[in-house]
């Protein structure tokens, strides 16, 4: 059965995409729910619109994640957090207190599901933290932890 998706869908496409699907599979599950429509002539011509729209989109947030990777490449955002005599802190710095401290110092607003921090920092010192704002662009943020 051949399917037009109106909506992003794991695994099998994009919004706009000409998919192939079993018959089942399109008729209980993607049109009834509104991700999918029968491909025929005019809807092909309403596909081709929606990848157009999509990649013109797509061009336009790759842009905007271009210029903030510019711009946090090469600051460094300091965090004070309490620490003990080691340099261990009290605690830790999450992934939350990194957006916080790049919203304060730089005033670009990131969400914490874009950063990729495998666990918390809990030491002080210099720490490289990689964020990926769009498909194409991940770039390494330099977080300096100092002591309060």
């Amino acid at each position: 059965m051949k399917l037009i998706l109106s909506a992003d869908v794991d695994g099998l496409g994009h919004r706009g995409d000409i998919v192939d699907v079993a018959d089942g599979y399109g008729r209980n599950f993607l049109v009834p729910k509104g991700l999918a429509m029968k491909a025929t002539k005019g809807a092909e011509a309403q596909a081709s619109a929606m990848r157009r729209a999509r990649d013109t989109k797509d061009a336009v947030d790759r842009e905007a994640a271009e210029e903030v990777a510019k711009t946090l490449v090469a600051a460094t955002i300091t965090i004070t957090a309490k620490a003990g005599a080691e340099g261990k802190l009290f605690g830790s710095v999450a992934a939350g207190d990194i957006v916080a401290a790049v919203r304060d110092q730089s005033g670009v607003e990131l969400d914490r599901r874009q950063l990729q921090l495998d666990e918390h920092i809990k030491d002080l010192g210099t720490h490289q933290v990689f964020a990926k704002l769009h498909a194409d662009v991940a770039f390494p943020l330099t977080i300096e932890v100092v002591p309060a």
